[in-house]
């Protein structure tokens, strides 16, 4: 049998250097984690909140944190799957006059999987982003 050449790979730290990937392994390990954990620049982009919302106080690190502590419930629900889904609540506000806020549900997947050397690693995003 003959195997089919590799013409191109990219890897999961080509993926971390061009920020297609954004890494949250230290506050991760802090949430219980053991292996290195990227969330998509999706999810990033969408947790890190406007000038608005930080005069209300919330902060890019207090919602990776919510993401990655109800990650870290989903991890222990699926056991032994290569995947898992769970929802997290986020409080936006509209920059925008008449400056609205409201609570959104963001559905997200934690995908398990081997890294550029075999070794476990997890990636959170949403659905559309797998």
């Amino acid at each position: 049998m003959q195997e089919d050449e590799v013409i191109y790979s990219y890897t999961r730290s080509q993926a971390l250097e061009d920020g297609v990937l954004v890494d949250a392994t230290q506050i991760a390990m802090e949430a219980g984690f053991r292996y290195p954990i990227a969330i998509t620049a999706d999810l990033h982009a969408r947790i890190t909140p406007n000038e608005r919302e930080k005069a209300l106080g919330q902060s890019y690190e207090g919602r990776l944190w919510d993401v990655l502590f109800l990650a870290s419930f989903a991890a222990r629900r699926v056991g032994m799957a290569d995947r898992g889904s769970f929802e997290v609540s986020l409080f936006e506000a509209d920059e925008a006059p008449p400056h609205r806020t409201h609570r959104r549900t963001l559905p997200l997947w934690m995908v398990i999987g081997p890294g550029d050397q075999g070794e476990p690693v997890i990636t959170i995003g949403f659905p559309e982003d797998f």
